[in-house]
């Protein structure tokens, strides 16, 4: 199974899209390894965010994703990394697919509601920035034999 982190940013959250962005990845045959609600320092978003350092966009987007609580979700399942790119859709709303989050629920770039590891190697690196070991299940679903192969 492979695993993604993905963060439901502060405006979803202040929008109440938390269960809806959720529900469509479920409904993609995902399933929730690990979640919580947190509130990201200065500190780990310079980490999440390094490969963007010096960018000009850089400052605002970690302003923006300190400005109020995130949930944080390891999202597990086959083709997990690729599955839940195509559901969120175009980081720009105005260029994702109907249908997708983004294209849905999202109107401009900078707040596009969620943010999804882009490959192997980022959700190798992201996802121990907000979970141990520990706090990662693995687990079978009755539905699971229904979803997969």
């Amino acid at each position: 199974m492979e695993r993604t982190l993905v963060i439901i940013k502060p405006d979803a959250v202040q929008r109440g899209l938390i269960g809806p962005i959720l529900t469509r990845l479920e409904r993609r045959g995902l399933r929730i390894a690990a979640m919580k609600l947190i509130q990201i320092t200065p500190e780990l978003a310079a980490r999440h965010y390094q490969v963007h350092q010096g960018k000009p966009f850089y400052g605002p987007l970690v302003e923006f994703i300190t400005s109020g609580p995130v949930v944080v979700a390891v999202i597990e399942g086959r083709d997990a990394i690729n599955t839940v790119r195509k559901t969120m859709g175009a980081t720009n709303p105005a260029l994702a697919e109907p249908g997708t989050i983004r294209a849905d629920l999202a109107t401009e770039i900078g707040r596009n509601l969620v943010h999804g590891s882009d490959g192997a190697d980022t959700a190798a690196y992201e996802i121990p920035l907000f979970f141990t070991e520990a706090e990662i299940l693995s687990y079978e679903r009755a539905v699971d034999a229904w979803i997969n192969e």
